[in-house]
Protein backbone atom coordinates (compact mmCIF):
# COMPACT_ATOMS: atom_id res chain seq x y z
CA UNK A 1 0.00 0.00 0.00
CA UNK A 2 1.46 3.18 -0.70
CA UNK A 3 1.80 5.92 1.97
CA UNK A 4 1.08 9.34 0.71
CA UNK A 5 1.38 12.90 2.29
CA UNK A 6 0.34 16.34 1.07
CA UNK A 7 1.57 19.50 2.78
CA UNK A 8 -0.48 22.25 1.84
CA UNK A 9 -1.25 25.67 2.91
CA UNK A 10 -4.84 27.59 2.51
CA UNK A 11 -4.32 30.64 3.93
CA UNK A 12 -7.96 32.92 2.57
CA UNK A 13 -10.85 30.97 1.83
CA UNK A 14 -9.50 27.06 2.53
CA UNK A 15 -10.01 26.41 -1.17
CA UNK A 16 -7.04 24.20 -1.08
CA UNK A 17 -7.56 22.65 1.69
CA UNK A 18 -10.94 21.68 0.33
CA UNK A 19 -9.03 19.81 -2.39
CA UNK A 20 -6.78 17.70 0.23
CA UNK A 21 -9.87 17.16 2.47
CA UNK A 22 -11.92 15.99 -0.46
CA UNK A 23 -8.70 13.17 -0.97
CA UNK A 24 -8.42 12.34 2.54
CA UNK A 25 -12.00 11.15 2.46
CA UNK A 26 -11.44 8.34 0.21
CA UNK A 27 -7.51 8.02 0.79
CA UNK A 28 -5.34 7.42 3.89
CA UNK A 29 -3.03 10.28 3.43
CA UNK A 30 -1.75 12.31 5.84
CA UNK A 31 -1.48 16.13 5.50
CA UNK A 32 0.34 18.42 6.98
CA UNK A 33 -0.29 22.00 7.31
CA UNK A 34 2.76 24.52 6.28
CA UNK A 35 1.88 27.37 7.78
CA UNK A 36 1.90 25.55 11.28
CA UNK A 37 4.88 22.96 10.59
CA UNK A 38 7.79 23.61 8.68
CA UNK A 39 9.57 20.51 9.59
CA UNK A 40 9.03 16.25 9.01
CA UNK A 41 10.79 13.52 8.08
CA UNK A 42 8.97 12.64 4.55
CA UNK A 43 11.38 9.52 3.58
CA UNK A 44 8.58 6.94 4.69
CA UNK A 45 6.79 8.35 2.30
CA UNK A 46 5.98 6.37 -1.73
CA UNK A 47 3.95 10.00 -2.66
CA UNK A 48 4.37 13.24 -1.89
CA UNK A 49 1.84 16.13 -2.75
CA UNK A 50 2.38 19.82 -2.09
CA UNK A 51 -0.61 21.82 -2.37
CA UNK A 52 -1.48 25.32 -2.22
CA UNK A 53 -3.10 28.60 -3.21
CA UNK A 54 -1.04 31.13 -5.78
CA UNK A 55 0.20 33.97 -4.61
CA UNK A 56 1.25 36.54 -7.25
CA UNK A 57 2.05 33.49 -9.45
CA UNK A 58 3.89 31.31 -6.85
CA UNK A 59 2.70 28.51 -4.82
CA UNK A 60 3.20 30.15 -1.05
CA UNK A 61 6.98 30.39 0.45
CA UNK A 62 5.92 28.01 3.27
CA UNK A 63 5.06 25.14 1.07
CA UNK A 64 7.80 25.95 -1.41
CA UNK A 65 10.48 26.39 2.02
CA UNK A 66 9.13 23.23 3.11
CA UNK A 67 10.02 21.09 0.02
CA UNK A 68 13.12 22.93 -0.01
CA UNK A 69 13.97 21.73 3.80
CA UNK A 70 12.27 18.48 3.85
CA UNK A 71 12.12 16.49 0.11
CA UNK A 72 14.15 13.61 0.31
CA UNK A 73 16.20 12.54 -2.91
CA UNK A 74 14.52 10.92 -5.43
CA UNK A 75 11.08 10.93 -4.04
CA UNK A 76 7.77 10.71 -6.64
CA UNK A 77 5.97 14.09 -6.12
CA UNK A 78 2.85 15.69 -7.47
CA UNK A 79 1.38 19.49 -6.77
CA UNK A 80 -2.34 20.53 -6.56
CA UNK A 81 -3.52 24.60 -6.61
CA UNK A 82 -6.68 26.39 -6.50
CA UNK A 83 -6.43 29.95 -8.06
CA UNK A 84 -8.38 32.20 -10.05
CA UNK A 85 -7.08 31.47 -12.98
CA UNK A 86 -5.73 27.82 -14.02
CA UNK A 87 -1.90 28.11 -15.31
CA UNK A 88 0.84 25.35 -15.45
CA UNK A 89 3.32 28.29 -14.84
CA UNK A 90 2.01 28.23 -11.38
CA UNK A 91 4.73 25.39 -10.64
CA UNK A 92 7.33 26.28 -12.12
CA UNK A 93 9.62 27.13 -9.33
CA UNK A 94 8.08 24.03 -7.23
CA UNK A 95 9.18 21.98 -10.44
CA UNK A 96 12.45 23.30 -10.61
CA UNK A 97 13.24 22.89 -6.61
CA UNK A 98 11.80 18.94 -6.62
CA UNK A 99 14.26 18.76 -9.74
CA UNK A 100 17.26 19.66 -7.78
CA UNK A 101 16.27 17.22 -5.69
CA UNK A 102 16.14 14.31 -8.09
CA UNK A 103 12.22 13.74 -7.82
CA UNK A 104 10.07 12.31 -10.46
CA UNK A 105 7.26 14.90 -10.63
CA UNK A 106 3.90 12.53 -11.35
CA UNK A 107 1.72 15.37 -12.64
CA UNK A 108 -0.58 18.11 -11.16
CA UNK A 109 -4.26 19.10 -10.35
CA UNK A 110 -5.21 22.84 -10.27
CA UNK A 111 -8.60 24.50 -10.02
CA UNK A 112 -10.18 27.68 -9.70
CA UNK A 113 -10.64 29.06 -6.38
CA UNK A 114 -13.05 31.57 -4.70
CA UNK A 115 -11.39 35.10 -4.89
CA UNK A 116 -11.57 38.30 -2.81
CA UNK A 117 -8.16 39.29 -2.97
CA UNK A 118 -7.23 43.12 -3.42
CA UNK A 119 -9.96 44.67 -5.94
CA UNK A 120 -12.11 41.30 -6.45
CA UNK A 121 -13.24 42.14 -2.74
CA UNK A 122 -15.44 45.41 -3.42
CA UNK A 123 -16.95 43.61 -6.01
CA UNK A 124 -17.61 40.31 -3.76
CA UNK A 125 -14.93 38.15 -5.03
CA UNK A 126 -14.83 36.16 -8.66
CA UNK A 127 -14.63 32.36 -8.93
CA UNK A 128 -17.39 31.97 -6.40
CA UNK A 129 -18.43 28.38 -5.51
CA UNK A 130 -15.30 27.33 -5.82
CA UNK A 131 -13.71 24.59 -5.98
CA UNK A 132 -16.78 22.94 -7.17
CA UNK A 133 -17.57 19.81 -6.43
CA UNK A 134 -17.02 18.54 -9.60
CA UNK A 135 -13.43 20.46 -9.05
CA UNK A 136 -13.05 18.25 -5.91
CA UNK A 137 -14.11 15.16 -7.27
CA UNK A 138 -10.86 15.93 -10.25
CA UNK A 139 -8.49 16.06 -7.55
CA UNK A 140 -9.91 12.76 -6.32
CA UNK A 141 -9.76 11.33 -9.44
CA UNK A 142 -5.97 13.07 -10.28
CA UNK A 143 -4.89 11.55 -6.90
CA UNK A 144 -6.21 8.00 -7.92
CA UNK A 145 -4.69 8.04 -11.26
CA UNK A 146 -1.24 8.88 -9.27
CA UNK A 147 -1.91 5.60 -7.35
CA UNK A 148 -2.59 3.38 -10.75
CA UNK A 149 0.26 4.87 -12.56
CA UNK A 150 2.05 4.38 -9.35
CA UNK A 151 1.54 0.38 -9.45
CA UNK A 152 2.26 -0.35 -13.01
CA UNK A 153 5.73 1.15 -12.74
Amino acid sequence: MEKTVIIYASTHHGNTKKLVEAIAEKHDIVQIDATKQQYADLTEYDLIGFASGIDFGNFYGSVEQFLCNNLPENKRVFFLYTCAKVSSRFTESMREEAGRKGAVLLGEYGCRGYNTYGPWKVIGGMNKNHPTEDERNGAVRFYETLLETKRLR
